[in-house]
């Protein structure tokens, strides 16, 4: 689970390779704004993606507190910036509930969402990073 701005997210753990400090970033010129530059982690170059402005809500700002989770889907792999992440979560199947039509997130790059009784959390959107990953590449290589 991660924040970014007051939207909360979830990703299922197995897409989840490592959560890390951002090191240092090199921007990339001519790609799209979604994709904030490449990062170096343990011998891999991977693209730092900011969800806030994949999906089209907002954007965030690379402070020194930032964290990036890197996210994998089959042979694809990102690093994605969050402003906070929260911990892990375990969520039953039973709880979740299908994707709202009209979200802040496409219901297409959701799994569906889970309410918490948590104060401050409200609904957490659990993302289908398998479907990010795909969108964020086929957009980057279209341009």
């Amino acid at each position: 689970m991660f924040r970014l701005g007051e939207l909360m997210l979830g990703v299922p753990s197995q897409n989840v390779r490592e959560v890390t400090r951002m090191g240092p970033m090199t921007p990339l010129p001519r790609m799209v704004a979604s994709v904030l530059g490449v990062v170096g982690h343990r011998g891999e170059v991977l693209p730092v993606v900011d969800l806030l402005r994949f999906l089209g809500v907002g954007e965030l700002k690379v402070t020194p507190r930032a964290r990036i989770f890197i996210g994998v889907a089959g042979n694809l792999s990102a690093a994605f910036l969050a402003d906070a992440v929260v911990g892990l979560r375990k969520v039953f199947t039973a709880d979740i509930w299908p994707a709202p039509v009209t979200g802040q997130v496409p219901a297409e790059l959701l799994l569906g969402i889970v309410t918490t009784d948590r104060e401050g959390e409200g609904a957490i959107n659990l993302l289908n990073l398998t479907r990010v990953l795909q969108s964020a590449r086929a957009r980057a290589v279209a341009r």
